[in-house]
């Protein structure tokens, strides 16, 4: 039997040591390639940046936003905290699904329970998963817990995996041919993109003629999304929540009446209020020759100063909510807020001034 000498130890341990700090090089390598393969969402499709930014906000929400783009780009969070000190957030994304943002709204509960939620309903009529760049763009943002991944099963299309999404480098190995500078400048860390999760637009394009709506050989909603829906209203049930639906002002996509009239049996049937704000633009005050940046799909940051106004007047005078305009750590908060809004506008402001559009503001999808 060969005795194993002091000098066959340290051979042993430097072939050890050259493995495991191969091993260590080899996951740092893969780590680094899959933050700088995923999409950054900075410019353009500044969209998919939108989601996670939640986790870095630091004041207490007390109204928390769902929906589509129906809610993030159509309701000023800074216009609610300025003119009533509502603190609040839009957790919205491109596309946003029922199921995406009910499971958004169990991340949500994970680090604070909001006094009301309110759900824009025009994401019902979609009962399928349709798109995994919209999933992406909702889903990857996430932190990770059983509601991510609940939400990601709940949201895959035929082609998609989980395993893709646990490590995304498999999903964008593909992608190094298509980086730019600004991928490897936010390796690590991202611009700001909204603020509190509206997604600001300050040019104008005045409300255009929309497209007849197609008749449908089938208008209820359908059973996934409604099923999604009563999820949301048990869930805030369960966590003492007040649940608002809303439609938003924008006339496109067409909302039909006969969605509306589902809605409203189920608002009714379940006790929370439904408020369909196309009948109410009037009242919002909206001019959609100067308040729309996309010919009406969309609103821009004038009206959606007035929808915030409007909204945040039914708020207040319905739910008892606090004004932390009179509470120092939040207003200090919200002060910075306010700062990069303001900056944000005048950039927006002097980018039009100078070109006469926006350059790299987001994208204008017709159906997100």
């Amino acid at each position: 039997m060969k005795k194993i000498t002091n000098s066959d130890k340290l051979v042993k341990f430097y072939y050890v040591a050259c493995v495991v700090l191969g091993v260590a090089v080899a996951a740092v390598a893969v780590w680094y390639l899959q933050k700088l393969l995923v999409p950054k969402y900075q410019r353009g499709v500044v969209e998919g940046a939108m989601i996670s930014e939640y986790y870095d906000s630091e004041e207490p929400h007390e109204v928390i936003f769902l929906g589509d783009c129906e809610v993030y780009e159509n309701i000023s969070t800074v216009a609610l905290y300025r003119d009533y000190g509502i603190s609040s957030y839009i957790r919205g994304s491109a596309q946003q699904l029922t199921w995406h943002s009910y499971y958004l709204l169990e991340d949500t509960l994970r680090y604070e329970t909001p006094e009301v939620v309110v759900f824009n309903v025009l994401a019902l009529k979609y009962g399928e998963p349709q798109s995994e760049s919209y999933n992406r763009m909702t889903l990857d943002g996430m932190a990770w817990s059983l509601s991510k991944w609940n939400a990601i099963e709940a949201s895959m299309t035929g082609d998609e995996h989980m395993i893709d999404y646990v490590f995304p480098i498999l999903r964008y190995h593909s992608r190094w041919n298509e980086l730019t500078q600004t991928d490897f400048d936010h390796v690590f860390e991202r611009d700001r993109v909204t603020t509190n999760g509206y997604y600001m637009r300050t040019d104008v394009m005045p409300e255009g003629e929309f497209p007849a709506p197609t008749p449908l050989t089938d208008y209820t909603l359908p059973e996934s999304s409604m099923e999604y829906l009563q999820r949301i209203v048990d869930l805030c049930r369960e966590n003492d929540i007040e649940l608002i639906l809303i439609k938003a002002p924008t006339l496109y996509p067409h909302w039909y009446e006969q969605w509306d009239e589902q809605v409203r049996d189920f608002a009714d049937q379940n006790g929370v209020p439904y408020i369909n704000y196309i009948y109410l633009r009037d009242a919002i005050g909206l001019d959609m020759s100067t308040d729309t940046y996309d010919a009406g799909l969309h609103l821009n940051l004038s009206g959606a100063e007035k929808f915030a106004d409007y909204i945040g007047e039914y708020l207040v005078s319905h739910y008892d909510l606090t004004d932390y305009r009179q509470v120092p750590e939040v207003a200090s908060l919200w002060e910075n807020d306010i700062l990069f809004y303001d900056q944000l506008r005048d950039a927006q402001n002097a980018e039009l001034a100078q070109y006469g559009e926006l350059q790299s503001w987001g994208v204008n999808a017709i159906e997100n």
